[in-house]
């Protein structure tokens, strides 16, 4: 039986306006810089969230395959910084497939966002709105997504929706919880 205390965190990657959310706190990094500037700046900015919350777990929301070809470029970049970032502070990270992550939302890996967004609100009564709710909302997602696997979530989901954690690959956390 995974602790109580463990705390996860969702993050959604963004060049425009990262989303994270770990234990109710749920925000959105936005820098105005360009190039490897804005790199820094995520990262820094990401690294100073995972100081201050220390997750034993941080669920990032894995590679999407149908960005267009420049932006898949400059979104792996981010992704790759940070990944690097979480590795060299020692923080466990579990990869999400976007489609598992609108699975577990919605029931349909191939959900739009918006529907994403609907299904929560109506599952939680959660409110997104605004500059980033989609990613507030997708980062929340992950979070849970992590609660669940480990039996920790306040919330009640779909067998449908649950076969999303199948799809994942948790090795990485699991060791984690064997100390």
């Amino acid at each position: 039986m995974v602790d109580k205390a463990v705390k996860f965190m969702g993050l959604d990657l963004s060049l425009t306006s990262t989303g994270y959310s770990c234990d109710g706190d749920m925000d959105v990094i936005a820098v105005k810089k360009k190039g490897v500037e804005r790199l820094g700046a995520i990262r820094d900015e990401v690294m100073l969230v995972c100081r201050e919350h220390r997750p034993d777990v941080v669920l990032i929301e894995g590679y999407s395959f149908a960005s267009r070809a420049s932006q898949a470029h400059s979104i792996g970049e981010l992704g790759g910084v940070i990944r690097l970032a979480l590795y060299e502070d020692n923080y466990i990270f579990v990869e999400i497939p976007p489609t598992c992550r609108a699975k577990f939302a919605t029931g349909r890996g191939n959900a739009a966002k918006t529907e994403v967004i609907s299904a929560i609100s109506a599952r939680t009564g959660l409110v997104w709105e605004g500059k980033g709710a989609d990613d507030m909302c997708d980062a929340w997602i992950l979070e849970q997504m992590g609660r669940t696997h480990f039996g920790l979530s306040d919330q009640e989901w779909p067998k449908k929706n649950l076969e999303a954690l199948e799809n994942i690959d948790w090795s990485r956390a699991v060791g984690k919880f064997d100390d």
